[in-house]
């Protein structure tokens, strides 16, 4: 188990941890391992043996994710990957602070799967790529982060310190490296290498996509992916010394190209180029095709949720913790 005194925490870690007991068998209860899924890639539980489902609305304390992509339940169920059979616990659905949700209640999650025993967690999401070699269906693993707000007034940690860890907890290694090496290890047995690349990942608050000076300012400052979760709960799971491996899959491209050149336009068009008005219909037509958008997110990370089921399969079954 966490050996956390529960009795030194707000009621509501206990009420969840007790309702959480009684719904789900004993043998799934204290699972090791936890997972966070990402937009799209609720499926990586999807092959969960023995399932038990645990809708947020049951759990003291939880939220409810208002997302199209997530849902809104702990399942608790085996991985296996050949004879190798871990009980794990996926939150299917997060809540972000876009929500509304403060960001305490993001990651209380996080931290009541502490308090259940689980001692790694994965954390997946759907990121924008910033980085010139990221394509589509790129799969990142995270090696540390760049986050504004929790630099600036988001932390989950303000306010009291809760018994999960110490008061100022380092994030210099927040990212665990044996697990990242399973990651690796897991990408060469499945013939996933070319695919899998290390990475920055950048924190907004969002809902709204990037302007593209926000995306050269965070790639310039050395990002190479940019998504609005994860971070939160990568700080919590640190604090309560719990080992993390956090996946970004590739979902979009974000838009870096330059701005149009109107002189430029103008004097084409006075050298017997195209008006500029049909210049500017074009570039608004690829600006269109070319922004972010939710619904690019979702198909990208069904193409590629098989791959990521399979990744953290093996590393889940393959890791002794």
């Amino acid at each position: 188990m966490s050996g956390i005194d529960m009795d030194t925490l707000p009621g509501q870690f206990k009420q969840a941890v007790e309702a959480i007991r009684a719904a789900v068998p004993a043998e799934l209860a204290a699972p090791k391992w936890g997972i966070i899924c990402g937009s799209g890639l609720s499926g990586l539980a999807g092959s969960l043996e023995s399932v038990v489902h645990v809708p947020y609305t049951s759990i003291p304390g939880f939220s409810e994710s208002t997302v199209e992509g997530h849902q809104s339940s702990l399942a608790f169920g085996y991985i296996r990957e050949g004879e190798a059979k871990v009980a794990v616990v996926a939150c299917l659905g997060r809540f972000h602070t876009y929500e509304g949700h403060s960001a305490a209640a993001c990651v209380f999650p996080t931290r009541v799967m502490k308090l259940l025993g689980v001692e790694a967690l994965v954390v997946t999401n759907a990121a924008g790529g910033l980085k010139d070699s990221f394509q589509v269906g790129t799969i990142m693993a995270i090696h540390d982060h760049l986050s504004l707000p929790t630099l600036t007034s988001m932390n989950p940690l303000i306010g009291a310190n809760l018994a999960f860890g110490p008061r100022f907890p380092p994030l210099s290694n927040a990212y665990d490296l044996e697990l990242r090496l399973a990651l690796y290890r897991a990408a060469q047995k499945l013939g996933l290498q070319d695919s899998l690349q290390s990475g920055s990942y950048a924190y907004v608050m969002g809902p709204s996509y990037e302007s593209r000076a926000d995306a050269r300012f965070l790639k310039t400052v050395g990002a190479d992916a940019v998504g609005m979760s994860t971070v939160p709960e990568v700080i919590a799971a640190a604090h309560a010394g719990i080992k993390v491996l956090a996946i970004s899959l590739i979902t979009n491209k974000v838009v870096l190209k330059p701005y149009f050149d109107f002189e430029a336009a103008l004097a084409a068009e006075a050298n017997g180029g195209p008006k500029a008005e049909d210049a500017v219909k074009q570039t608004l037509k690829q600006d269109t095709a070319e922004a972010a958008n939710h619904a690019e997110v979702l198909e990208a990370g069904a193409a590629r949720a098989e791959d990521m089921r399979k990744l953290v399969a093996l590393v889940v079954t393959s890791t002794t913790l």
